[in-house]
């Protein structure tokens, strides 16, 4: 077997190989496409959309590019494909793409609904390709990636309640109540892959303190990859970094950002951590 892994940028990726390929979303602010890495940093997709009076736009990934990369897989010498993309719950791409699953003749190709995106969609690509480098059968590979799809999971702290209100997950009234009360709602990812409220907390120490607490919930029945996810807030995510490792949870954590493709979902200043089975 020779596996080809298709992702997108959405994922936090700490690897480049020749067996990956990454499908670009572009990002249109104000009019004007960006694709994030290359004419886009993180930082400045932050500072672009808090100066924008409407959300930032999200595109699925191309679908004319994703058909190129299959097309001229078998000509390469490989024999599966495996697509592992964000969360059917926030982008239509996962059902668009599932009829090219039998479209390539001599090439096995599977897109399973990994239900999530950002840095455990990272955690996945990469534990994919560590599996077929130790020389597993795709059939392992994808009972493999069931139990981890499974499993894994983010919680996120939401910072600005406003922002909820641009994306209509809030209303007017009650961001405005939110703000009174100084409100943080703590959202996650559903089995289904979608994002909803998890819980409301009162003040951001509060709710810093109960996604510690949910992370312990969390992870107390098994072995778990943990990431600190931030959206702009490097500082929230140092601290919350070191309440983990006083509580035990975890030493020398990575810390990754939220891209565009969440970061329009949430808006600055969320913190979250995200966690994957970790599956030998």
């Amino acid at each position: 077997m020779k596996l080809a892994v298709i992702t997108d940028s959405s994922a936090v990726l700490g690897i480049e190989r020749e067996d990956l390929f990454v499908l670009n979303i572009p990002v249109n602010i104000d009019g004007v496409n960006y694709i994030e890495g290359q004419n886009l940093t993180v930082e400045e997709f932050y500072q672009k959309m808090a100066s924008s009076k409407d959300l930032p736009k999200t595109s699925q990934p191309s679908l004319m590019e994703l058909d190129d990369i299959l097309t001229s897989l078998k000509e390469k010498g490989y024999t599966h494909a495996l697509g592992l993309f964000l969360s059917s719950g926030i982008s239509g791409f996962y059902q668009n793409i599932q009829y090219l699953a039998e479209e390539y003749e001599g090439l096995t190709v599977t897109f399973p609904d990994t239900k999530i995106t950002s840095a455990p969609l990272g955690m996945m690509v990469e534990n994919v390709l560590k599996w077929a480098d130790e020389g597993q059968s795709f059939e392992e590979i994808i009972g493999k990636l069931n139990q981890e799809i499974g499993k894994t999971t983010a919680f996120i702290m939401v910072d600005d309640l406003n922002h909820l209100v641009k994306g209509g997950r809030l209303s007017n009234g009650a961001a405005l109540l939110g703000n009174l009360l100084s409100i943080k709602p703590i959202l996650y990812f559903t089995d289904e892959g979608k994002i909803e409220v998890y819980e409301k907390v009162r003040t951001e120490k509060k709710a810093i303190k109960r996604l510690l607490e949910i992370l312990q919930e969390q992870t107390k029945n098994g072995h778990y990859q943990i990431a600190i996810i931030h959206a702009n807030a490097p500082e929230k995510a140092e601290n919350f970094k070191q309440q983990l490792e006083e509580a035990g949870v975890g030493s020398d954590l990575p810390i990754v950002s939220f891209g565009s493709v969440i970061g329009t979902h949430l808006g600055e200043g969320a913190v979250a951590f995200g966690i994957s089975p970790i599956i030998e």
